[in-house]
């Protein structure tokens, strides 16, 4: 269990050319554009760096992460913030509490990928946004068997229950809008 999630240290999670790679202002924004969110929950928040983002764009932030040290981290960076230790499979807050529930660079590590969907669209009132690695092999990133493909996500997305699904290409990522 857990073999594919990430087990580098927070600098190298909060590594400026790492960060610069995320392209963090612009997912931020795309993931609020036509949508009045005031509040987001980050599944498998890691060192809280879309937790912060969001959190500077005046979201009250919450997440949950799978490794005690990173609900530690994420209050470092968002002291404002409300983090639990909890996986993606099960989230531990009332249906319809979140306006946006965001998924960054974790879908592909889940154990379970269509319960932590399904999960996500349960929190969720208006969004959920998934940001994941392109299925191509790439120097950085996780390697490609541990990557999902664009019909692997769509088809998760489709079974959870989720009414809409775009995709957008980023730079070096990509960003999925689930409509609940």
């Amino acid at each position: 269990m857990h073999e594919r999630r990430f087990n580098a240290g927070i600098e190298r999670l909060r590594a400026p050319e790492r960060i610069a790679r995320l392209e963090v202002n612009r997912v931020v924004q795309l993931c609020l554009e036509q949508i009045d969110a005031r509040n987001m929950l980050d599944v498998g928040v890691g060192s809280a760096v879309f937790a912060e983002a969001f959190a500077a764009h005046g979201l009250e932030v919450s997440g949950i992460d799978a490794k005690p040290e990173m609900i530690a981290t994420s209050l470092r960076f968002v002291p404002s913030g409300h983090f639990q230790l909890a996986p993606a499979e099960a989230i531990p807050f009332p249906d319809n509490t979140f306006d946006l529930v965001f998924l960054g660079l974790v879908l592909h590590e889940t154990d379970d990928a269509l319960k932590a969907l399904q999960e996500a669209r349960r929190v969720a009132r208006l969004r959920v946004a998934v940001l994941e690695w392109p299925y191509r092999d790439e120097e950085f990133g996780p390697p490609l068997a541990h990557r999902l493909k664009p019909e692997t996500i769509a088809g998760l997305a489709q079974q959870a229950g989720f009414k809409a699904i775009e995709s957008q290409s980023l730079t070096n990522l990509t960003l999925y809008q689930l409509s609940v």
